[in-house]
């Protein structure tokens, strides 16, 4: 079994359009929804699988944790998720568990039994699993015999995955996270508020509901709801017929 773990980004779209020019193929495309993506995402995904069944290769697959999201975990447990504290074991729950499990059961439904000793306890068979990780961050991968990462096999760097996307004649996709992912740098939690508002108050919801002690908030060092707040307060000091450009700052109307 090969099996692409598809991420929703530029990554692991370049890196399916890579193995489509080199006439290579896999079994399954899983995506890990964790419930929290951006809208562009999901459009993302639905466009990006038509091109690939298109192509023929296998339309994407998209697992879930079974019994909440991501939000709707935090939401419970008075919480942020994990990488907030310093951990990864959202992504653990949330992304690597749901795919496991829907490998497990595939193999079960198909009478496929384990022959890879490495793999023998976990019920996936022999599984290779395509990672998405690209040149520029070689250190990212890990030295797992199942594990297989093509875009550093081919010295694909951000630039060269860039590229391979326009070449097949798909859509950049915009960056692929959770829109309240602790890792978000303050241009995207200012963009997240005037793209998708709605969004943005959702995120501060968990952000005020979370019961902190060692953090702040969402930012980390910071909340979220309070970098909000201080920009409000700051668009209130210039006139009204001031205009707010693109990059945050502020510019006098031309005569």
């Amino acid at each position: 079994m090969i099996v692409a773990s598809f991420g929703g980004g530029v990554n692991s779209t370049a890196m399916l359009i890579g193995m489509v020019e080199r006439h290579e193929t896999c079994d399954l495309i899983l995506f890990a929804d964790t419930g929290g993506e951006k809208p562009h995402t999901y459009e993302h995904i639905r466009e990006f699988s038509k091109w690939l069944k298109f192509v023929g290769m296998p339309e994407i697959t998209i697992v879930r944790s079974p019994n909440e999201t991501l939000e709707q975990s935090c939401l419970k447990l008075g919480t942020l998720p994990s990488i907030a504290y310093g951990f990864k074991t959202c992504s653990q729950r949330f992304k690597r568990e749901p795919q496991e499990k829907f490998l497990r059961g595939y193999f079960r439904a198909n009478g496929e039994a384990s022959r890879d000793s490495n793999q023998s306890d976990s019920g996936m068979g022999e599984t290779t699993w395509l990672l998405g990780f690209d040149a520029d961050e070689p250190h990212r991968a890990k030295p797992f015999k199942w594990n297989r990462y093509p875009l550093i096999e081919w010295d694909w760097g951000r630039d060269e995955c860039v590229e391979a996307i326009q070449r097949a004649g798909q859509k950049v996709p915009d960056k692929s996270a959770c829109f309240f992912c602790p890792s978000s740098k303050k241009k995207e939690i200012y963009e997240l508020r005037r793209v998708y508002p709605d969004l943005a108050y959702r995120a501060v919801a968990m952000e005020k509901n979370a019961n902190l002690i060692t953090i702040k908030g969402l930012g980390r060092s910071f909340a979220w709801g309070d970098l909000y707040a201080a920009d409000d307060a700051q668009a209130k000091m210039f006139p009204e017929t001031l205009i707010q450009q693109e990059c945050m700052c502020y510019d006098g109307e031309s005569a």
